[in-house]
């Protein structure tokens, strides 16, 4: 295992970084951040997500990274490292980030087709594109073929080589998005009042106080990749370089970051396009999986020419922002195929997303079926993508975090660690 590690680890310190940061910054960000703030009631939600980022989320970000790069193995043996008996836990942490691959293709699927239709105009194609089932599903396909690609590369030539360069692109991005939405005009101030004052009253008048914590808590498992196998998966490629304090660090912050920003692009938009336009919020996607996709094409579309220039870098790297991180999930899976089953790295990557592909297909079909207010292919109510993001942000990711810190606090020792760490 030393062998493989040196042979296909991170080169560096920073590599890491950007690789890990990769994981966690993308469409938990820039999709799911935004939409879950408005059904969260605005600054209410912000603010309990960075609480749960700050007390819960860095410490087990921290745990994750230590379990990997102690067992230098996938999920399962990492956990066994641990315990014998704890096994079960790596098993789960390898079928999140198998689930959540599946459902997050169809959304990487989108980006891509709203990075390619940019300069022929993406405002109000979300209906008709979504209800295109051979349209998702081609687009869907070029997302996965995209992430393939990288993953087949290995980590040092793929993963990191990617990401040193990717990561830091986005960023730079989402400020220039962010400083065009804040200088919209009206409705701008309601918009960042709405995203910065937390309103408790609402929120308790509403009674939706177990419900909101519980959503900010998953939405920052989600949004940090924890619970999922990847922080853990990825710390296995680390070496005593790597200064794990520091990179858990500037890991949550870099991510957290990007989440803010997100908001700082949407939601002032949406509450100028309503007091000016008269545009009410559900067309707008407010508190909908299709806030990203609804309202940031109406901005580009009233900057004319630039819009379309602008769209096109701005949803690339939304792409690239998706890539990255389901590189990390293909990644947990892969490790595991690889180490269990004794196959090419190329031979089992193309296996996992094979599997994938098929089961995000009805997936795909019943999100367009949400968007265009059906039911085709819905379960309790609600179509297969919000399903199965509940099941692993609420239920799944939280409870094999929690296992992460009681395997490192009580199992591994809280002493012992530290001083390895």
């Amino acid at each position: 295992m030393e062998e493989t590690k040196k042979k296909n680890g991170f080169a560096s310190g920073i590599g890491f970084i950007f690789a890990a940061a990769g994981s966690a910054v993308g469409l938990g960000n820039l999709w799911a951040f935004p939409y879950k703030t408005s059904q969260g009631g605005g600054a209410v939600f912000v603010l309990l997500y960075i609480l749960c980022v700050l007390f819960i989320g860095v410490v087990t970000m921290l745990c994750e990274i230590y379990i990997g790069k102690r067992a230098q193995a996938n999920p399962i043996s990492a956990y066994k490292k641990a315990h014998k008996n704890l096994g079960f836990i790596g098993l789960v942490s390898i079928i999140i980030p198998f689930i959540i691959t599946v459902y997050y293709s169809v959304l990487g699927g989108y980006t891509v087709k709203y990075t390619v239709n940019s300069f022929a105009g993406n405002a109000g194609i979300l209906a008709s594109f979504s209800n295109s089932k051979w349209q998702v599903i081609l687009f869907t396909t070029i997302f996965i073929a995209l992430a393939l690609l990288i993953v087949m590369g290995g980590v040092k030539a793929g993963i990191e080589k990617a990401s040193k360069i990717l990561m830091p692109a986005l960023f730079i991005i989402m400020v220039g998005v962010v400083i065009f939405s804040l200088c919209l005009g009206e409705g701008v101030s309601d918009g960042l009042k709405y995203y910065l004052k937390p309103d408790f009253k609402a929120v308790v008048h509403d009674d939706n106080w177990g419900k909101t914590i519980l959503a900010a808590m998953g939405q920052a498992f989600f949004s940090l990749s924890l619970g999922m196998g990847a922080m853990l998966t990825y710390g296995s490629y680390t070496d005593n370089k790597v200064n794990l304090v520091k990179s858990t660090a500037m890991i949550c912050i870099f991510d957290t970051l990007i989440a803010l920003l997100s908001g700082l692009a949407i939601f002032p938009a949406v509450f100028h396009y309503t007091a000016t336009e008269g545009v009410s919020q559900a067309e707008l996607g407010m508190q909908g999986p299709g806030l990203l996709f609804a309202t940031l094409p109406r901005i580009f579309e009233n900057m004319g020419i630039a819009g379309k220039i602008v769209s096109f870098f701005f949803f690339a790297m939304v792409v690239i922002a998706a890539v990255t991180s389901v590189i990390s999930l293909m990644e947990v899976v892969t490790q595991f195929v690889i180490q269990k089953f004794k196959l090419n790295r190329k031979i089992a990557i193309g296996i996992v997303s094979a599997i994938a592909f098929a089961l995000s297909i009805p997936v795909g079909i019943s999100l367009g079926s949400a968007f265009n207010n059906g039911t085709t292919l819905f379960i309790f109510g609600v179509d297969l993508l919000t399903l199965l993001d509940t099941i692993t942000n609420t239920v799944l990711m939280p409870v094999t975090a929690f296992f992460a810190c009681v395997t490192v606090g009580y199992i591994i020792g809280g002493k012992n660690a530290a001083n390895e760490i």
